[in-house]
């Protein structure tokens, strides 16, 4: 027997709820991702349904699967605080990336596609001037992202895959931060090149061990620009007004 009109709406209104859910969703965790809604900021509802032009139903699912996700806290009567960075987060972030990453190279050796891997290699070098650095940052970190997790996919382990593409969107938050505050942007040398080399050659001993040196060398790189950001050990490191609630 067909629905009737009134319950075809409802799903209609249903199914309009979870399209925007997962639009706001995306949206503001594009934002909590870039540093653009800054760590330990607090924001409300209401702000965040003017901010981005979402009604509540939306806002809320959204808000429910950031704070699954952990990058925002439900904080009562004050709404909700972006969750904050500290050092303990960054160390966290590279002791799974160090063990995971190394091992995906292994794996993927002879089996990913290497000329994918040098398009995005050449997508993570590309210049763009006329954009501000935030925006140089998203636009890196985006082909960087895709190309680690092309050679994570390659490697055929879903959820060392699903592990690794989480450990990544900490990572570029991690990056916008530090590389934000200091004002520059990150460089990543020759590794991407020498781990394609190795990928290809199907050696997977060296593409590991590449992975690693590569790792702990941004490692040393993200840590510096945080210390130089930090008002105390172990605080939530500090956003510059600029890069507060900008782009949005």
């Amino acid at each position: 027997m067909p629905d009737s009109p009134v319950h075809a709406a409802r799903a209609d209104d249903r199914t309009s709820d979870v399209s925007a859910g997962a639009d706001a969703y995306a949206r503001i965790r594009r934002d909590v991702i870039s540093c653009r809604l800054a760590p330990g900021a607090f924001v409300t509802e209401p702000e965040l349904m003017q901010a981005y032009g979402i009604r509540k139903t939306g806002c809320r699912i959204a808000l429910t699967r950031l704070a699954h996700e952990g990058f925002v806290r439900s904080r009562p009567r004050k709404g909700y605080q972006i969750s904050p960075i500290t050092l303990r987060d960054v160390e966290e972030v590279f002791t799974l990336r160090v063990q995971v990453e190394p091992l995906a190279a292994r794996l993927a050796a002879g089996r990913v596609d290497i000329d994918l891997l040098r398009r995005l290699e050449a997508a993570c070098r590309v210049q763009h001037p006329v954009l501000q650095l935030s925006d140089q940052i998203d636009v890196f970190m985006d082909a960087n992202k895709a190309f680690h997790l092309a050679i994570a996919a390659a490697c055929g382990n879903e959820r060392l895959y699903r592990l690794l593409s989480q450990l990544m969107d900490e990572m570029s938050r991690l990056v916008a931060l530090g590389f934000g505050v200091q004002r520059t942007k990150p460089e990543i040398k020759h590794d991407h090149n020498a781990m394609i080399d190795a990928l290809a050659e199907g050696d997977g001993k060296r593409a590991e061990t590449i992975a690693r040196r590569h790792i702990e060398t941004f490692q040393v790189m993200t840590l510096e620009k945080l210390y130089a950001s930090l008002t105390q050990t172990g605080a939530a490191i500090p956003v510059p007004a600029a890069l507060n609630g900008s782009g949005r």
